[in-house]
């Protein structure tokens, strides 16, 4: 790889150093490129088929996801299950039926080709 006649080590750089030098280049080019993945939000989930919406008005995981993606996916419907408690609470309404209106709408918003699950099992949203 590096030699002594060679650019950086040719120039009086220590090979030790330069070796740590080019390996620490590409530890940085490795983490720009997956660092996208890693932090992906809920529409690129949804664009890339990894999560869907329910008629349940919750997430899920269409395919197998990362640690990442299961932790903002239970984050969402947390998130989701507060809203809709409040909004039972103060409309006097069973959180069941506030649950599937959430649903039917969220599945209504999604875009085209998305992943819908309505009544058990996922297909992709049409027009």
């Amino acid at each position: 790889m590096l030699s002594k006649g060679s650019g950086l080590v040719g120039k009086g750089m220590p090979m030790k150093f330069a070796c740590s030098l080019v390996f620490s280049f590409l530890i940085v080019l490795f983490i720009w490129n997956v660092q996208p993945v890693l932090a992906m939000d809920l529409q690129t989930a949804k664009e890339r088929g990894l999560v869907g919406e329910t008629a349940s008005g919750y997430l899920e995981a269409v395919q197998t996801l990362s640690p990442e993606l299961v932790r903002l996916v239970a984050e969402i419907n947390g998130r989701r299950q507060a809203e809709y408690r409040g909004i039972a609470a103060r409309t006097n309404t069973p959180l069941a039926a506030v649950e599937k209106l959430a649903g039917a709408r969220a599945m209504e918003k999604s875009s085209p080709g998305s992943s819908i699950k309505p009544a058990g099992t996922w297909q992709k949203k049409k027009d």
